[in-house]
C-alpha cells in the first residue's frame, strides 16, 4: 500500500505529518510513505532525517493582495498538478495538513480518485485545506473551528513531535525532578526562572533586536534566557544568563525547563505549550490569514498565557510588565495535559477508515 502525505513549508505542517507517518509505519510496516514538499521548505531537513522519502513539486503561492505573482500563479498551481499526480500514481491514500504542497495534491489525487484525508492544525483554517475539504468527508482538526466544512470534522488534538510526547509520558510520575533534570540539561540553575524564546525556525529580526536591547532588564529579574534567533540571522554574544542559539534541537528539555516562553502563536507552539503546562507570552505573526491569534486561544481561555501585538512589544513593555509574568508563572502551576497524547492514532484510524470507504 502507497501512503502519500502532503505537509510542507514550516514546522506548523510537517511535524503532524511526521508524528502521523511514524504511527502509520508501526502499524503498517509494509506500507510505502512518500512525503510531498517542495525544495525550499524546511521538510527538506525533517523528513530525511525521520526516515522518509520526499518528492519535490513546484511552490504554489497564492498572492493575498493583486501582484503580478497573482497571474503567475495558475501556471504555477498547473504545473504543480501535474508533478503532485506523478508522485500519487498508484497511491492508496494522501493526507493533507495545509501548507504549499496541499493545495495541488488534493487536485491531483481528487482527479485520480484517491481518497482523501486532512488534518487542520489552525483554529482558523488556511485556504488549502478549505480547498480540499471540498473533497473529502474524512476530516480532522486540532482544535475547534467555527464554521465552514471543517466545524464537523473530528477533533483529534495536535500530534506531538515525537520527543516532547516522550518528554510528556515519562514526567509524569514526579513533574518537579522532570524540570529541575531539564534545567540541568540546558545548564540553567534550577533556582532561577528560566525563559525560552523562540520565534519560528526563521526567527525575527524585529523581535530579536528587543530581546538584545532588553538583555539588562531580564539580567535585573534575575531570568536565566535561552533565546533562538533563527537559522538564518547571526548568532549574538553569549553572556551570563544568555544563551543565544540558532535553533533549539532539544525542544522536549527546553519546555519542561522553562517557566515562561515567549514565541509566536503557531499550532505546533500553541499544542506543546499547552501539552506541558507552560505559561506562554504569544506575539502571533501580524502577517497571514490571523490564524495565529486564534490558536493562542487554545492557551489564553485556560489562562496558562496572553497575547501581545508586535507592534507593542518593546524594552519599556517588558520592563513594566516582567515582574508580573514571572509571578503568572508560579501561579499557574504547570503539568502535563495528555490531551494530544493519542492525536496520530485517532488520524490514523481515520486514515483506515477511508480506505475501508474506498474498498466497499
Amino acid at each position: 500500500m502507497k501512503i502519500v502525505l502532503a505537509g510542507g513549508g514550516t514546522a506548523g505542517h510537517i511535524e503532524p505529518a511526521l508524528a502521523v507517518a511514524r504511527t502509520w509505519r508501526a502499524n503498517h510496516a509494509g506500507d510505502q510513505i512518500e512525503f510531498l514538499g517542495t525544495k525550499s521548505g524546511l521538510e527538506n531537513q525533517l523528513v530525511p532525517e525521520a526516515g522518509f522519502n520526499l518528492s519535490h513539486i513546484s511552490k504554489v503561492v497564492i498572492p493575498r493582495k493583486i501582484s503580478l505573482s497573482l497571474f503567475v500563479a495558475p501556471t504555477t498551481l498547473t504545473q504543480a498538478f501535474l508533478e503532485a499526480r506523478a508522485v500519487l500514481k498508484g497511491a492508496d491514500l494522501l493526507i493533507g495538513f495545509g501548507g504549499y504542497v496541499s493545495a495541488p495534491a488534493y487536485l491531483a489525487a481528487r482527479s485520480s480518485r484517491i481518497p482523501i484525508v486532512i488534518h487542520e492544525a489552525n483554529a482558523k483554517p488556511g485556504l488549502a485545506n478549505r480547498l480540499g475539504a471540498l473533497f473529502t468527508n474524512h476530516l480532522a482538526v486540532a482544535q475547534p473551528v467555527k464554521s465552514g466544512k471543517l466545524s464537523r470534522a473530528l477533533i483529534t488534538g495536535l500530534p506531538l513531535r515525537s520527543d516532547v510526547s516522550k518528554a510528556l509520558q515519562s514526567s509524569g510520575s514526579d513533574w518537579a525532578a522532570a524540570r529541575s533534570k531539564a534545567k540541568a540539561a540546558l545548564g540553567m540553575s534550577a533556582s532561577e526562572p528560566v525563559i525560552a524564546i523562540f520565534f519560528g525556525s526563521q526567527g525575527s529580526v524585529a523581535l530579536n533586536k528587543v530581546i538584545a536591547d532588553s538583555l539588562p532588564i531580564f539580567e535585573k529579574n534575575g531570568a536565566q534566557l535561552l533565546h533562538a534567533v533563527g537559522k538564518s540571522n547571526q548568532l549574538p554574544k553569549a553572556a551570563p544568563n544568555y544563551k543565544p542559539v540558532s535553533y533549539i534541537e532539544d525542544m522536549a528539555s527546553t519546555y519542561l525547563a522553562a517557566d515562561l516562553i515567549i514565541a509566536r502563536s503557531g499550532a505546533v507552539t500553541c499544542s506543546e505549550v499547552n501539552a506541558l503546562g507552560k505559561y506562554a507570552l504569544f506575539i502571533p505573526l501580524p502577517i497571514g490569514n490571523g490564524e495565529q491569534r486564534v490558536n493562542a486561544r487554545l492557551v489564553t481561555e485556560q489562562f496558562r498565557g496572553e497575547i501581545i501585538d508586535q507592534s507593542e512589544f518593546t524594552p519599556q513593555w517588558i520592563e513594566k510588565h516582567l515582574d508580573r509574568l514571572l509571578k503568572n508563572c508560579e501561579m499557574a502551576s504547570p503539568s502535563g495535559n495528555a490531551s494530544d497524547l493519542y492525536a496520530s492514532e485517532k488520524i490514523v484510524a481515520l486514515m483506515e477508515e477511508a480506505l475501508k470507504v474506498k474498498a466497499k
